[in-house]
């Protein structure tokens, strides 16, 4: 059985594949290692279908305009 994130959006088994147990730990590693600042400014404006994608694209293409 695929279980979804509770966004409903990216099925779970793809977080867990990166070694998360849902988008939320996922998202708090992210702040961890870019800063909450940044992650969050993007998610404001990503959906969550760009969590393995563009965030992460975009993260580390910009990882110093928040510094």
């Amino acid at each position: 059985m695929n279980f979804l994130d509770k966004e409903r959006v990216i099925p779970l088994d793809r977080y867990l594949e990166d070694g998360f147990n849902s988008r939320s730990e996922y998202i708090n590693f992210l702040k961890s290692e870019y800063g909450a600042l940044q992650v969050n400014a993007l998610l404001s404006v990503l959906p969550p279908s760009e969590d393995f994608d563009g965030l992460i694209t975009e993260l580390e293409d910009n990882n110093n305009l928040f510094f």
